[in-house]
């Protein structure tokens, strides 16, 4: 059983989209985020074993994406996403260790599968910066017009000492997607890029 951090707040973000681009949508596309402000144990020290954080990201992963899979529906998840914004007082591979090695199985059960691998983008910031969560097809990563991100911003978060474990759902690809390239329909789903 993974290790479960020391979580300040869950914060949660819902769009639904019903115009975009000087036209209505056929049908409106949400977007969630679901992101985790917790204690970072290793803050302000070097550490050389950070399993205790990918412990973590195995937690986060399952327990994050069933809140955005009872917001969305667990079979509307089209596309997918991670990210970490990493407090002061630690370091980029806090955030590499929470998202890398085991926070993917859990997400992929809690919305039934994901063959393609899960973007993520990572950086250090003080409270209130924002991070942008890449987007793309759930069972293939080639699929063009689901290329997308949310951004995540929490005013007061992280502190020195915290990071922010943020993952973005989509049920359903861009607004008006137009510039060609391998389409849903088209995919094999195989090796979790076509």
């Amino acid at each position: 059983m993974a290790l479960k951090p020391e979580i300040r707040k869950i914060v949660t973000n819902v769009e639904e989209i019903y115009y975009e681009g000087f036209a209505p949508l056929e049908k409106p596309l949400k977007k969630c985020s679901v992101a985790a402000v917790i204690k970072n144990p290793f803050a302000g020290k070097y550490v050389e074993d950070l399993s205790e954080l990918t412990e973590y990201g195995e937690y986060l992963g399952g327990y994050l994406t069933n809140i955005a899979a009872g917001i969305l529906g667990e079979d509307q998840v089209n596309s997918y996403g991670k990210g970490a914004i990493i407090g002061e007082a630690g370091e980029l591979e806090h955030g590499g260790a929470i998202l890398h090695p085991k926070l993917g199985a859990p997400m992929r059960a809690a919305i039934g599968g994901g063959k393609a691998i899960i973007p993520s983008a990572k950086k250090c910031g003080s409270a209130g910066t924002s991070l942008d969560v890449p987007l793309h097809y759930k069972d293939a990563a080639f699929v063009r017009t689901h290329y997308d991100a949310m951004e995540v911003r929490i005013p007061d978060a992280p502190k020195a000492d915290e990071i922010v474990v943020a993952l973005a759902f989509t049920d359903g690809g861009r607004p008006h997607a137009r510039i060609g390239g391998l389409t849903v329909d088209q995919i094999k789903g195989e090796d979790g890029l076509r």
